[in-house]
């Protein structure tokens, strides 16, 4: 049986080398059976998480505010995969995607946690003009040990700056490989 897979791409460039692991790896994970849903929260109006704690997991919108992750809570709560992707921004994901994930909280806010544990893994995908990916896989390895998700891995294309840099580059082969691994 498929597995329900949620892609959140920090980039800000839909056609950009983020965006070409994004597709890479959505394709493995269609042809391995798995259902794929991108959100492009770069685009999206997220606002910063305001540290209330006013969540509640039990409501169908977690989250005291009412913007764009109203789109994002329901899919997040009913994947078994999440996937992280973002251009390296000085030294870390891209604080749009910092910002939904920060956002997440709120599912584990209130009533049931519903996103610590649940038998979720995870991926992390990201591009960068430069090779100083380490506090971001620092971060999101914390992160995954938190959640008590399954950590399925990296893919970490260093050296492409302009879109389409990625292009023809063995990191596509590995987000594709990654996605059609999953079980």
């Amino acid at each position: 049986m498929g597995k329900n897979i949620v892609i959140l791409n920090g980039s800000l460039r839909r056609k950009g080398n983020t965006s070409a692991l994004c597709e890479a790896f959505a394709r493995g994970a269609q042809e391995a059976g798995h259902s794929v849903v991108t959100f492009h929260v770069g685009g999206m109006d997220i606002r910063g998480c305001k540290g209330c704690f006013g969540g509640n997991s039990a409501r169908e919108c977690p989250c005291v505010q009412r913007d764009a992750m109203a789109e994002i809570y329901p899919a997040v709560r009913d994947s078994d995969v999440v996937v992280l992707a973002s251009p390296l921004y000085y030294w870390n994901m891209s604080g749009q995607l910092r910002t939904a994930v920060d956002r997440l909280f709120a599912l584990e806010e209130g009533g049931e946690n519903l996103l610590r544990g649940h038998n979720r893994a995870s991926a992390l995908l990201m591009a960068a003009e430069g090779y100083g990916f380490e506090d971001a896989v620092v971060y999101y390895d914390h992160l995954l040990e938190h959640l008590r998700w399954k950590n399925l891995g990296h893919v970490l294309a260093g050296g492409v700056m302009n879109a389409g840099d990625i292009a023809g580059r063995a990191e596509l082969d590995e987000a594709f490989a990654l996605g059609q691994s999953i079980e």
